[in-house]
């Protein structure tokens, strides 16, 4: 073990292991996931490990110890998909549209040329650990059979009860809300009547439509590794769970020994210098700052309706700030001199400006998270998944607050960012919140990176499993034994009932004898 003094912190760095040949599969075609992830796995070549990475957003230029396998297919349709999660659905349905989105992308994996060329063939190519992004796409968790090696799973957007089983995790619906839910852990009767109801939706569908469909691409891509480890021993045999999420970000919880929280790891602690231009502008704010608006990489501010383009517009028109814009064309018709549109802006760096004084977004968990690091208050206008709940925390927690984008007027737009912008209040709950977040013993990528380590140092870490990855969900939650003694009460009743019956019979007929 080797102890470093620095500054009067002590650092203490694990012993050097043997670099390992890692699989990580990220396949999923929003970009921001990738974007959480990237820095970690870079990180983890720079330690000598041989990283090979399946996902849709290869490097642009060739990296040490980094290899790419493109996995193009997942943009098919993608952003039709998009447009449909504003289409009507009750909770059935939407789990169906999830589930056929993650199958379609599983299979996208499954079926790449490079993939069936140069890993699923038997023998062809070994690895010492896969990742991968533990979101609904259980079949390719196959790799780590196909391969005998221990399997890491990162959650972009935290956990859910679906997270939670992949390492036996407890997940009280009293207080853990359904991600799409939007309610906070302070539910009341109504929200957690609603919350049952619907984790229980999701829990049926998951079984019944979601789990035989990814079993069927696992026997078909897995032949030899199905033969020996069912799918649904393999999703409950993860040695470790990486969760985007922090308890100084949303709320406290219980997490087993192999979860762990590593929020923000795609932060850089030192953001780096704006582009000229874009420093120019902000600069020429004067005293009034500037508001950053984002909305995301999903949702594209070009495809807004017409009406509220429009509406945005002149709402940024009629304030004293400037306004950064991500705006996906070169043009946008009717933009007013303190308004700066581009394409894509560098997000963490601008949020780092002391200018910058508040964030509009769509309230994705990446966006909230890096607002929250640089302690911006924000505006949400919140699209689809956990975005209404990252929202709804902003507005608990007093950093924040939020708009419905498709019926907010001009007014309501103007006013609320008026009164971010103007109370400080916002500006001081978001300021405490960051250094809540900050005061942590390790960075999440530093802390990442050693649990990671962890698990290749102890062979797979199993010593870390609770006796609940192995247990089925009648006995982890106790329903067989409530089952045998409410059985063994009913038995029990019942004899009872039949011995007094039988002593109330027989006196009846004694009374009957003696009369006669």
């Amino acid at each position: 073990m080797l102890v470093i003094h620095l500054s009067g912190l002590l650092l203490i760095l694990p012993a050097c292991i043997q670099a390992a040949r890692i699989l990580a599969v990220f396949p999923f075609p929003g970009p921001s996931q990738y974007i959480n992830v990237v820095p970690y796995l870079k990180t983890l070549a720079s330690r000598g490990h041989q990283v090979t990475s399946i996902n849709a957003f290869p490097q642009k230029k060739p990296l040490e110890n980094f290899r790419d396998i493109p996995i193009p297919e997942v943009f098919d349709n993608y952003n039709e998909i998009i447009n449909e999660l504003n289409d009507p659905m009750n909770i059935w349905q939407e789990n169906n549209f999830i589930n056929k989105f993650f199958v379609d992308i599983t299979r996208s994996v499954l079926t790449n040329k490079e993939v069936t060329e140069t890993l699923l063939p038997p023998g062809k190519d070994q690895y010492d650990l896969i990742i991968v992004e533990a979101l609904r796409s259980d079949a390719y968790y196959g790799f780590a059979a196909h391969f005998n090696a221990p399997i890491i799973g990162i959650s972009t957007f935290g956990t859910d009860w679906n997270i939670d089983e992949l390492v036996g995790n407890v997940s009280p619906l009293s207080y853990t809300p359904l991600v799409t839910a939007g309610f906070t852990d302070r539910m009341t009767f109504g929200e957690r009547v609603s919350n049952f109801v619907d984790t229980t939706v999701a829990w049926l569908n998951y079984r019944l439509v979601h789990m035989p469909e990814q079993e069927r691409l696992y026997e078909k891509y897995f032949p030899i590794a199905s033969k020996r480890v069912r799918l649904t021993d393999l999703n409950r045999n993860f040695s470790l769970v990486l969760l985007n999420q922090h308890f100084s970000l949303s709320f406290p919880r219980a997490y087993v020994p192999n979860m762990i929280q590593v929020g923000g790891l795609h932060i850089s602690h030192k953001p780096a210098a704006l582009p000229k231009d874009l420093e120019e502008f902000i600069q020429g704010s004067g005293e009034e700052g500037v508001i950053y608006f984002s909305l995301g990489s999903n949702v594209k501010s070009k495809d807004l309706p017409a009406e509220r383009r429009q509406l945005m517009l002149k709402t940024f028109a009629s304030l004293p700030q400037r306004v950064l814009w991500k705006f996906e064309d070169d043009q946008l018709p009717g933009k007013p001199a303190n308004v700066f549109i581009s394409k894509w802006f560098p997000q963490p760096d601008i949020l780092a400006h002391p200018k910058v004084k508040l964030f509009i977004t769509h309230g994705g968990l990446l966006s909230t998270i890096e607002s929250i690091h640089h302690g911006k208050p924000v505006l949400g206008l919140p699209f689809f998944y956990d975005q209404f709940l990252n929202v709804k925390r902003a507005k608990q927690a007093g950093f924040g607050l939020g708009l419905d984008h498709k019926t907010m007027t001009q007014q309501e737009f103007k006013g609320t960012i008026e009164r971010l912008v103007k109370e400080p209040q916002f500006a001081e709950t978001a300021r405490q919140m960051s250094d809540r977040y900050r005061d942590q013993p390790m960075t999440p990528l530093d802390t990442a990176i050693w649990w990671t380590e962890y698990v290749l140092r102890h062979k797979g870490a199993y010593h870390m499993r609770v006796a609940g990855q192995d247990l089925g969900f009648f006995a982890y939650h106790s329903l067989d034994v409530l089952g045998a003694l409410l059985g063994g009460a009913l038995l029990i009743l019942t004899i009872s009932l039949v011995i007094l019956w039988k002593i109330a019979g027989f006196g009846n007929s004694k009374k009957k004898q003696k009369k006669q």
